[in-house]
């Protein structure tokens, strides 16, 4: 089938909208006269909606604009229709109290919009941490046919700060100046540090969700890792918007016939090779949840046991994503995963992943090492579970200092955040080199879960040479950061997990090989403070996040609402045609 082609399997799902025998279709067609289609051009061409979370205050997605213009180009091309709708934007720096929570927020618009308009498939634009989850999980939801295209990763700038000129450096950085050990003018790294539009240019979360939408298939091959700033994402943007028109023609293939099981498994196996973000498991078990997966924490760990970490990108290894792309990019990961692989799981580009890898090539051996020559030896990822954690916790091993994998200290508590920036450089407070950081009330419930669960090192600890401690929490960790934390311990503390009953100095015991977390207290004890405890009082009372707090699910779950989970089959708002009563 040409570019041009548009014959299809089904009839178009845009028809339903404009049929022309019937009151309802005649209001559609009149509405879209303004835009310059013919009641013909909307009966017969597929209709594509692109959906775009640019916003001037979320500079990842800034580019997304320009970016909209050559998905437009490309729908143009292939003979479809194309209409831009704007998508809420989340800035994972900027917005409070966290970005967390408007994921899910963002998914339902992505979901109501695709119900509610004539769309026969939709380009995804996103580029943030929390839009790109959003996006696939509300589009998996519509089940509509989709092409998913981040913002692409930015282009540090090199004269201040040279490799430290990105969000990992930031961390490294305010280490080095709290030990003492740096004289770095923090005003001139701050000018540096985001140099470019785009998303976090190491293997952060927005890179880790960007190329795993690869393996998933919903993006096109080498589509992820191209920089934002680099011409050729214009090339990726135009040639989506020509795929969408052929996904549309095509009727599919249909999210749930591209993200089922084998999808899932190969996206886990990429995570782990390329060392990425943890939030990255949030997400997929959320996602799954959509399409009636049923992925579980076991299913990460099981298949983390067996992936050897061999892309070398910061923040695990020493490189940034521009140079994992001249390397061959994600196809030339799928290349080196062969063996692990499911050669078969479907995509959008129309050839299954087996196909795709056939002509990717390796081009520097360095920056994608072989199976048997990794980056760092052990797993990458770790699920461990005890009586601190019945439901799950996750750790990001290949960004902790193994010498912490078998470890036991006494605890020191943390409530909040507040908390630990009012103490944690007390000299006074009884911490040492052995002691386990816990910070609790900041799961799903207790905070929205931020980015919290990277506690900062005391800093008579720093400026002693102390570069890592064991740091337990029931928070998320950007995928940018690194050291021995564990996190998202679940369930929570705020609705009564074990990690509220911990107190200061209980011992903490934690058996990375023996994917254990334990509270060693008596079970008597622990009953006796489980009786004592109460619940913290809940803020909101209002809005979404009285919504959020009522029907989000734990960590292990992926954090979804627990009324989102899977999809209708109906993709069309119920008796839209029967009884129809317009507004004139």
């Amino acid at each position: 089938m040409g570019d041009n082609d548009t014959s299809q399997k089904r009839p178009l799902r845009s028809a339903r909208w404009f049929r022309k025998d019937d009151l309802p279709g005649f209001v559609h067609r009149s509405t879209l006269a303004a835009a310059g289609w013919s009641g013909e051009d909307l009966m017969t061409r597929p209709i594509v909606g692109i959906l775009n979370t640019w916003s001037d205050i979320n500079p990842c997605n800034l580019n997304l604009r320009a970016l909209a213009e050559e998905v437009r180009t490309g729908v143009l091309e292939a003979g479809g229709i194309p209409f831009e709708v704007p998508m809420m934007s989340i800035s994972e720096n900027i917005i409070k109290p966290t970005s967390f929570p408007f994921r899910n927020l963002l998914a339902m618009e992505v979901e109501e919009t695709l119900r509610g308009y004539p769309f026969d498939a939709v380009v995804l634009l996103g580029g943030c941490d929390k839009t790109q989850p959003a996006l696939l999980m509300g589009a998996a939801s519509a089940r509509i046919p989709f092409v998913f295209l981040a913002s692409g990763p930015a282009t540090p700038r090199s004269a201040t700060g040279g490799q430290l000129a990105n969000a990992t450096g930031v961390w490294r950085l305010v280490d080095q100046l709290r030990a003492g050990q740096s004289q770095c003018d923090f005003a001139s790294f701050e000018q540096s540090v985001m140099g470019t539009v785009g998303h976090c240019a190491e293997m952060g979360t927005a890179s880790s969700m960007s190329a795993i939408c690869e393996a998933l298939g919903v993006a096109l091959p080498g589509s992820s890792l191209v920089p934002a700033t680099d011409r050729r994402r214009s090339h990726c943007a135009r040639e989506a918007g020509r795929r969408s028109v052929r996904l549309a023609a095509e009727s599919g293939p249909r999210p749930e016939e591209i993200l089922d099981a084998r999808a899932f498994d190969n996206a886990i196996t990429l995570l782990c090779a390329v060392g990425g973000s943890t939030n990255v498991i949030i997400h997929l078990l959320a996602l799954a949840g959509r399409v009636g997966v049923p992925l579980t924490l076991d299913r990460f760990d099981e298949i983390a046991r067996r992936v050897p970490l061999i892309a070398n990108v910061q923040p695990a290894g020493e490189h940034l994503t521009e140079r994992l792309m001249t390397a061959g990019g994600v196809p030339a990961l799928l290349k080196t995963l062969k063996p692990l692989l499911h050669l078969d799981a479907r995509t959008v580009d129309g050839r299954t992943i087996g196909e795709i890898i056939e002509t990717a090539e390796v081009l520097d051996p360095e920056v994608i090492r072989p199976l048997d020559r990794p980056v760092k030896p052990g797993e990458t990822l770790v699920v461990v579970k005890g009586n601190l954690a019945p439901d799950g916790a996750v750790m990001k091993a290949c960004a902790a200092d193994p010498k912490l994998f078998r470890h036991r200290g006494r605890a020191v508590v943390f409530e909040d955040v507040q908390t630990i920036a009012n103490r944690i450089d007390d000299p006074a407070l009884g911490i040492d080199e052995n002691s386990v950081l816990i910070l609790r009330n900041a799961g799903p419930v207790g905070a929205a879960m931020p980015e919290w669960g990277m506690l900062p090192l005391p800093r008579k600890l720093l400026e002693r040479g102390v570069h890592d401690m064991l740091r337990i929490s029931d928070a998320r960790m950007s995928g940018t950061a690194y050291g021995a934390a564990v996190l998202h311990v679940s369930p929570e503390a705020a609705v009564g997990g074990p990690l509220a009953l911990v107190r200061d100095g209980d011992i903490i015991e934690l058996d990375v090989p023996a994917r254990r977390l334990d509270l060693c207290v008596e079970p008597e004890e622990l009953e006796r403070r489980r009786r004592d405890w109460q619940p913290p009082p809940r803020t909101h009372v209002r809005g979404y996040r009285k919504l959020y707090d009522q029907h989000v699910e734990q960590a292990h779950l992926g954090c979804d609402f627990d009324f989102l989970r899977g999809a209708d089959e109906e993709t069309l708002p119920e008796g839209l045609f029967d009884g129809w009563v317009g507004g004139w």
